[in-house]
């Protein structure tokens, strides 16, 4: 009786084609930021701010890019750890280099920076795609590890790559404490995530999408697989760029090569596939899963080894929460491979219809 659609009129194509055309929904997104914007700040703990809230923002972005890669055109990429390691390096190089540049003019082209190296490395897009593919991005990860490690123009100088940022301002306002780094990073993941959907709403959206479901057939129809497959690369680069230089300016503060492995590109396909293929609300399911669990995990289990009074170590604990939750990921990819956003749109459903399914 709540989650319905009755009395709910259109009579404009506009008010037909927003993004969230039934009024609850739009009731839910306006309290769920108004609560993060104005609640969690007065509530929330350093310690969630640095532990938990903003890696949880941050990831979101990056999972946000590489979704629209992924599940929106198809692309298999193991590179996502390259992009923010370029767009890290990237906005570093503008801010040591140019004297009092902007930080969000620096997120901006550090975001440029790489789009400029994920087109360069989706072009082998354009002949090769499933495992050759994301064979191919790989690459992209190892020559990312090289560039920054040897190339010492990159980290300005510096013999181990290792490269630090202090003095953050935002419009003359300092971004040291973590409730200003905690906004400034939820107000990009939120004007991002508006474009990205409106994005994949667009031309643009269908064209990608196309090319997902069958290549030759869009390519039948007219529309351009070398356009689309390196658009979706540009714009997915950019928001995993700007996400990266985020992780290296805002999370980590100091940073080198190893903080971008091929690890990080293995977390946020994680990401993508839990949360929801091919769903902007999934990017943002599978970053609370990826970054909420291991810390569950590890205040869990020390509990419950005590509770069956089982003397286990640190080092224990922690493979032991590997483990878990390696086997939480296989169960789950078993039990619901559309991921959590699928779970989601089935509860929206059901709640259509209550209390009278049929």
């Amino acid at each position: 009786m709540i989650y319905r659609e009755n009395g709910q009129f259109k009579t404009t194509y506009r008010a037909d084609q927003q993004i969230f055309p039934i009024a609850q929904d739009r009731l839910f997104i306006f309290a769920a930021l108004l609560f993060a914007f104005a609640v969690v700040p007065a509530i929330a703990s350093d310690y969630m701010f640095r532990a938990i809230l903003i890696p949880f923002l941050i990831m979101a972005l990056a999972a946000l890019g590489v979704n629209i890669l992924v599940g929106y055109c198809g692309q298999i990429s193991l590179g996502s750890g390259a992009f923010m390691a370029v767009g890290a390096y990237g906005a570093y190089n503008f801010v040591v280099r140019i004297p009092d540049m902007p930080l969000i003019p620096a997120l901006i082209l550090g975001g440029l920076c790489a789009t400029v190296f994920g087109i360069l490395f989706g072009l082998p897009s354009l002949r090769v795609k499933g495992l050759y593919l994301a064979v191919a991005t790989l690459a992209a990860q190892f020559f990312a590890d090289w560039m920054f490690l040897r190339i010492k123009w990159f980290t300005h100088d510096s013999a181990s790559g290792s490269v630090s940022v202090s003095g953050l301002q935002v419009f003359g306002f300092p971004i040291e404490s973590p409730i200003s780094k905690y906004l400034l990073c939820l107000s990009i993941l939120a004007v991002m995530g508006l474009l990205a959907k409106n994005l994949v709403r667009s031309a643009i959206g269908r064209e990608w999408m196309s090319i997902r479901d069958m290549d030759v057939a869009a390519a039948v129809i007219g529309i351009r697989p070398m356009y689309a497959k390196l658009s979706a690369f540009a714009v997915s680069s950019f928001i995993i760029g700007v996400a990266g230089a985020l992780w290296g300016f805002v999370y980590l503060g100091a940073w080198e090569p190893a903080a971008f492995s091929s690890e990080q590109s293995f977390r946020l396909l994680f990401m993508v596939i839990i949360g929801g293929l091919g769903s902007i609300m999934g990017s943002f399911f599978g970053a609370a899963f990826i970054v909420l669990l291991p810390i569950g995990l590890n205040q869990f289990l020390p509990v419950l080894a005590d509770l069956f009074g089982i003397a286990i170590s640190t080092a224990g604990i922690s493979h032991a929460e590997l483990m878990v939750f390696g086997a939480l990921i296989v169960w789950f990819l078993i039990v619901e491979p559309h991921g959590l956003a699928k779970l989601w749109s089935t509860g929206k459903q059901k709640l259509r219809l209550w209390p009278f399914p049929h």
